[in-house]
């Protein structure tokens, strides 16, 4: 069985849930407080969240890494193309980019809007990651032009992957998106597998 401990309502853990949802795997969610207890920090050391286990050992505590260890160990999947697929390379780029490049500045934003002092919540380094975030969301929607996904007419890891990180951009730092984005986000938010995700919580 796969377990994912999350953050309730946390973006990044959806998308772990999302993809087994995408896949049919059975996987349990366990929440995590803030701060993290003494007991999940002794499953994972980091204190981080997601963090994923299941019964052949994995031990897991980053997003994408979790996203592209179950497509490989329970696959194959279409969400993650063959390595002799064209698609592939742009599905490993966007998987990736959505957390090296998306999700990672925005740390740092959330940081200060929700924790820093007042008088300290904008500062140079926030106006810098907000620079360099509007040059990423503008080279998705370069990357999506006029196709369905992000890696063509299939639906993959990619959009998974850059869409959870876009509820962060959107939700908690109240940024907007272009016009063919929320389209975009619109139509895989759409898909069953993501109602069952956003609610796996809850169950």
């Amino acid at each position: 069985m796969i377990t994912i401990y999350n953050f309730p309502r946390g973006a990044r853990g959806i998308r772990v849930f999302w993809v087994c949802e995408e896949m049919g795997l059975p996987y349990a969610c366990e929440a995590v407080g803030y701060p993290p207890s003494a007991a999940y920090r002794a499953l994972n050391p980091v204190g981080s969240v997601p963090f994923l286990t299941d019964d052949h050992g994995a031990a897991i505590n980053e997003s994408v890494a979790m996203m592209l260890y179950v497509a490989e160990r329970y696959g194959p999947t279409p969400l993650l193309p063959a390595k002799t697929d064209p698609a592939f390379a742009r599905v490993m780029q966007m998987t990736v980019f959505g957390e090296a490049a998306l999700g990672a500045y925005m740390n740092p934003l959330m940081m200060a809007k929700f924790a820093a002092p007042e008088g300290q919540k904008v500062n140079w380094l926030t106006g810098a990651l907000e620079n360099r975030l509007g040059d990423a969301v503008n080279f998705v929607a370069t990357v999506l032009g006029d196709q369905q996904y992000l890696a063509g007419g299939t639906f993959t890891l990619a959009d998974i992957s850059v869409s959870t990180a876009f509820d962060m951009w959107t939700g908690a730092l109240g940024k907007a998106v272009p016009a063919a984005l929320t389209a975009w986000q619109e139509r895989v938010k759409a898909r069953p597998a993501y109602t069952r995700a956003a609610a796996a919580q809850q169950r």
